[in-house]
C-alpha cells in the first residue's frame, strides 16, 4: 500500500513536468515548420516576383497553380509536400495579412480553433517568430 502512494506522489510530481516538455516540443515544431514554409515562400517570390494568393494558398509551394500569368514557377515546386502542425491541422496561410509581415502563416495550435480573441490565443504564427 505504501508503494502505491508513493508512485501516486511520484506520478503527480513528474507527469506534469513530462506534459509542459511535450507542449513546449510541439511549439518548437510549429516554429521550425513556420520557418521552412516561410523560406519555402521567399523563393517563391524570387522566381515569381509575388507570393501565392491566398485562395492558391500553400498548395503553390508544392504544385504550380492553374494562373497562365505566373511564369518562373520552379519545375518540382519550393517544397516536397506539406505538412501538418503537431496538433494534425493543416498550417494556414492569408496573403495580404493582418498580423504578419506581408502575410500571415500559422498554426491553429493545440485547440484547433480560430475566430475569435479566446480561440485565437493559442495560434502560433509568423508575427510571434522575431523576424
Amino acid at each position: 500500500m505504501v508503494v502505491v502512494v508513493i508512485i501516486g506522489l511520484l506520478a503527480a510530481f513528474i507527469v506534469p513536468r513530462v506534459m509542459d516538455r511535450v507542449d513546449e516540443a510541439r511549439i518548437t515544431k510549429v516554429r521550425a515548420d513556420l520557418q521552412a514554409i516561410e523560406t519555402a515562400l521567399a523563393m517563391y517570390r524570387l522566381d515569381t516576383a509575388r507570393l501565392p494568393t491566398t485562395a492558391q494558398g500553400l498548395a503553390a509551394l508544392v504544385q504550380k497553380p492553374e494562373d497562365p500569368a505566373l511564369r518562373n514557377w520552379r519545375s518540382g515546386g519550393y517544397m516536397a509536400r506539406l505538412s501538418r502542425d503537431p496538433w494534425g491541422s493543416d498550417y494556414r496561410y492569408r496573403q495580404p495579412g493582418t498580423r504578419g509581415p506581408g502575410f500571415d502563416l500559422y498554426s491553429l495550435g493545440p485547440d484547433g480553433l480560430e475566430g475569435s480573441p479566446e480561440t485565437d490565443e493559442d495560434n502560433i504564427g509568423n508575427w510571434s517568430l522575431g523576424n
